[in-house]
């Protein structure tokens, strides 16, 4: 059994038109102030130097994570060892926050003290 329209279909009908109303003078005009929104709050993502985590583990865990190559991993690490802390990289909250979690995982499941934080850019 085939079910065929008969008729074509009908177009809906045309909304009505409103005319504005002329401007008794006592109107109150709102200006439209243009927003503008700032740019999100960037977090640097730090490693901490320890005496017992591997400085090998360290190069390892910036390459996998941070996609240095090898010898950037390395002057990293270096400044780590040295200073006491380096900066691993700049990202926004919720990337930071992953990156940390991840390299603190990595640590934990590989036995090493290793430590990462994550902090405001100023």
């Amino acid at each position: 059994m085939n079910f065929m329209a008969t008729q074509p279909p009908s177009s809906p009908p045309a909304p009505a038109v409103q005319r504005p109303v002329p401007d008794d003078g006592g109107s109150v005009v709102l200006e439209r102030l243009p927003q503008k929104a700032k740019p999100p709050q960037m977090y640097q993502v730090l490693m901490l130097n320890d005496d017992y985590t591997p400085m090998e583990f360290v190069i390892v865990v910036l390459q996998e994570f941070f996609s240095k190559d090898r010898e950037t991993a390395t002057q990293i690490m270096l400044k780590i060892h040295l200073d006491g802390k380096g900066v691993c990289g700049v990202y926004s909250r919720d990337i930071a926050a992953t990156k940390v979690d991840q390299v603190l995982e990595a640590a934990h499941k590989a036995g090493h003290p290793l430590q990462c934080v994550s902090e405001p850019v100023e």
